[in-house]
């Protein structure tokens, strides 16, 4: 008799022996209502009076699924988001909510969609980190109900149509050239005072503009078979014959135009 007691007493105990991993919670329940939070290892659970509900409190990642969304300039795109959660109160997270994860990726999508109605499309494009941190902090406030904590959000990906890709491809174009374009008058500009300040100082320099005329007509053709025709300036005749110019050095520059 005492055998058959215990085979029924074991009968009972086993089956109602529970195992909670160290990632995990148990929300205990007796008769239907809540009663405590069991910690990680063995509990009892007794059948029909009690029942237990096991949650994982592991960070969580859900994809937050592509949508259509029209930005505040009446752009039309598909937007997508990866979301990163944990339950932080377990209690909340089983009596606050139906189905905690649906609700948090529910709310994650709807929040998504409004929040790229509030920015341009340049501003969707450049500011993704703030607009994402902004969806972050509006999950993740009216989740608190449910127990949940919403470590990040990023926006995964931003789907243009067509057209509106192109539009983009042409005045990323045109951006590029006008910047050229500034890049190059600046150049000439700069070009142009470094003309103008060598200019003044071969100018108070007598004979100075004679030898670089003559050094730039020396540089005209390398090529020896070319012939080169120039007339002598009366300002040169006359710099050779008042000695003003370094005569050794025009010399020097005439030959090799000669050599040519």
């Amino acid at each position: 008799m005492e055998y058959i007691i215990i085979v029924i007493i074991l009968a009972i105990v086993l089956p109602s022996i529970r195992q909670i991993n160290q990632y995990e919670r148990g929300v205990r329940f007796m008769f239907g209502k809540f009663t405590r939070i069991a910690n990680p290892g063995w509990t009892i659970v007794l059948p029909v009076i009690q029942s237990m509900r096991k949650v994982d409190t592991r960070t969580k990642v859900i994809d937050v699924p592509e949508q259509d969304a029209i930005t505040k300039d009446n752009v039309s795109l598909r937007v997508s988001a990866v979301l990163y959660f944990r339950v932080c109160d377990v209690s909340k997270a089983i009596l606050g909510v139906e189905d905690y994860r649906y609700a948090i990726s529910q709310l994650a999508l709807t929040t998504m969609r409004n929040a790229v109605g509030e920015v341009t499309l340049d501003e969707l494009l450049s500011q993704r980190d703030t607009i994402s941190s902004k969806i972050q902090k509006i999950v993740d406030e009216l989740s608190d109900d449910w127990g949940i904590k919403v470590e990040n959000v990023e926006l995964k990906e931003i789907t243009l149509p067509e057209d509106m890709k192109r539009v983009i491809a042409k005045e990323a174009e045109a951006e590029r050239e006008k910047r050229a374009v500034i890049t190059k008058a600046a150049g000439e500009v700069e070009a142009s005072e470094n003309l103008a300040k060598a200019a003044h100082i071969m100018s108070q320099a007598p004979g100075a503009l004679h030898i670089r005329t003559l050094a730039t007509i020396s540089d005209v053709s390398p090529d020896q078979s070319n012939t080169i025709i120039f007339a002598l300036p009366i300002e040169l005749i006359d710099s050779f014959r008042k000695g003003n110019c370094g005569t050794d050095d025009v010399a020097k520059i005439i030959k090799d135009v000669l050599k040519k």
